[in-house]
């Protein structure tokens, strides 16, 4: 049985790279290391040196020990509560995805019965979607105020600051969806 070093180390590149949203020239400027070097971390044709490695690990945010280990399996289960939540008035926002998408945020919306939750202003430009999936949901912003039910989607375009009421009695679950305007926009 050979050594699978190079082999992992080019499974664990691509998919991690992958798993950021990074092509193999964004690889290359975050991490310092040229895009023909990137190229051939992922086909298993280098042999980097410590360096290359360390500047890729932290490109990755990730050790040194995870560029060259066995790759993961291909499905990666995170159990109930395992993502990051903050509370935020007398509602829950959880984290959905486990890894960042770039530009946006994603979450799951927990409303007590008759609570309320203040949104966070957005910069000029971003755009939040909230899908309702159970309850009804109140939204207020820039002066207006909707009522969504089950199914129901609202795209909110204003910075203004907005509020989630539930005069239900029983808990509303929505998820948001923040596309964040590009930079300098």
């Amino acid at each position: 049985m050979g050594d699978r070093t190079p082999a992992n180390l080019s499974a664990n590149v691509r998919r991690l790279r992958e798993e950021r949203g990074f092509t193999q020239q964004r690889l290359a400027e975050v991490s310092g290391v040229p895009r023909p070097t990137v190229a051939n971390l992922e086909t298993g044709a280098a042999n980097p040196t410590l360096g290359v490695l360390v500047k890729m690990a932290a490109a990755l945010g990730v050790s040194i020990g995870e560029l060259v280990v066995s790759p993961s399996s291909a499905i990666r289960v995170h159990k109930a509560g395992a993502l990051p939540a903050k509370v935020r008035g007398q509602g829950l926002v959880r984290r959905l995805l486990p890894d960042p998408i770039p530009g946006m945020h994603i979450a799951r919306l927990e409303i007590a019965a008759g609570g309320k939750m203040t949104g966070i202003p957005r910069t000029e430009g971003t755009r939040e979607y909230i899908a309702c999936e159970s309850g009804e949901l109140e939204i207020n912003a820039a002066g207006e105020v909707v009522q969504l039910s089950a199914g129901d989607v609202a795209v909110l375009t204003s910075n203004d600051k907005q509020s989630l009421v539930n005069r239900g009695r029983r808990p509303v679950v929505a998820y948001s969806v923040s596309a964040f305007a590009p930079a300098g926009a």
